[in-house]
């Protein structure tokens, strides 16, 4: 599959210039078929064959395979979620909070690594916020706020900026200090390669929605080997334990204790299916397309007189923030001209687009002719 091919096959796309992707990525015909064809197959096929509940349980192992190999990980260090929130709330839920346990973030976190902790502080579970400055973390301040701390939660790749944070360097100062580590990886899958191994966090959230394309509602966790054994789920199921009839449960190892009960196989198909189409492309295609695409639209936001630059200016990601007079109005004018965007609660001033693989040089030029 070729970038061309790719966007000929995104119907979203013929009706207008779409640079959002970092809030959620339009899916192409095959990622929404595959959903359908699950669904028709369950409800219509499955009852008369394997049965409904075999047949979802095969979906969800496929597609735990397929996250897994995607990420560098093995299938039982995979749970299935729905969201990114979905899969850093069932973290929050699952350690065993005492007052005075202390987690620690950055403060460039989104809302999802931001109001589980606000729930804990109103139990007693001190929060501490690492600030930062354009985007750029500094471990030696981290490295300070994470003494005694039970939990660190960062960006891998933060949604304001762009940028990609030092996630390895965290999690060595955050072992070191007996802390563990979650991160929030939802801007990185589907734009640059992960190998989560390679980060060795304790906890890795992730969707399809965003930078795969996949459709909402199929959401990823990857728990390291070992590190299940700090997590007691909030919820438990008939999916989280050994055997839902014994006597006395026990819960399934590895990631699987985290999955509940009946959900729609559906959208994990449909994520499946993404997963396929990113790696048909490849990632040398889609970063080095993604790079040349945000160089040129750098190069003429910092030509532009009514806008500053944001995010740096050598290539980290395909989220371009940049500055404007007036936000909300420079978005409207750009929907109203057909090109979709979005407003940033902070930096102030905030505009960012998102160039993806199937983007083109005319999408970037005509976000910049209304600078």
């Amino acid at each position: 599959m070729t970038p061309t091919e790719l966007r000929s096959d995104i119907p979203a796309l013929e009706r207008t210039t779409y640079l959002n992707t970092g809030a959620s990525g339009p899916s192409p015909t095959r990622v929404v078929d595959a959903v359908e064809s699950c669904l028709e197959y369950q409800e219509y096929d499955a009852p008369a064959d394997e049965g409904m509940y075999p047949a979802a349980f095969d979906a969800f192992d496929r597609t735990r395979e397929a996250v897994a190999d995607h990420l560098g990980a093995t299938a039982e260090e995979i749970a299935l979620t729905q969201s990114t929130t979905d899969g850093i709330n069932r973290i929050a839920a699952a350690l065993d909070w005492e007052p005075g346990d202390a987690v620690v973030r950055t403060d460039l976190e989104h809302s999802s690594g931001i109001l589980p902790w606000k729930r804990l502080a109103r139990h007693g579970v001190r929060v501490e916020v690492v600030e930062t400055e354009g985007g750029r973390l500094d471990v030696d301040a981290m490295r300070e706020a994470v003494e005694g701390a039970k939990l660190v939660c960062l960006s891998s790749l933060t949604w304001t900026h762009g940028t990609l944070l030092p996630v390895s360097d965290v999690v060595d100062v955050a072992h070191d200090a007996g802390a563990l580590v979650l991160v929030d990886a939802v801007q990185c899958p589907g734009q640059m390669a992960v190998d989560v191994t390679d980060w060795g966090a304790d906890f890795v959230a992730g969707a399809g929605h965003k930078w795969l394309l996949g459709p909402f509602g199929a959401g990823f966790l990857h728990v390291a080997e070992g590190a299940e054994r700090h997590l007691e789920p909030a919820h438990v199921g008939y999916r989280s334990v050994e055997d839902p009839n014994a006597e006395e449960y026990a819960y399934e190892p590895g990631a699987h204790r985290l999955e509940v009960g009946t959900v729609s196989p559906a959208p994990y198909a449909g994520l499946r299916e993404a997963i396929d189409v990113v790696e048909e492309l490849g990632y040398d295609t889609i970063e080095g397309r993604i790079e040349r695409l945000t160089d040129r639209l750098k190069e003429g936001i910092g030509a532009a007189g009514d806008a500053r630059l944001l995010s740096p200016r050598e290539y980290e990601s395909g989220l371009v923030t940049f500055e404007v007079d007036d936000p909300e109005a420079f978005v409207e004018r750009a929907d109203e001209a057909g090109v979709t965007i979005r407003a940033l609660p902070y930096p102030e001033g905030a505009v960012r687009a998102s160039v993806h693989v199937f983007n083109a040089e005319r999408d970037v030029d005509e976000l910049l002719a209304l600078l």
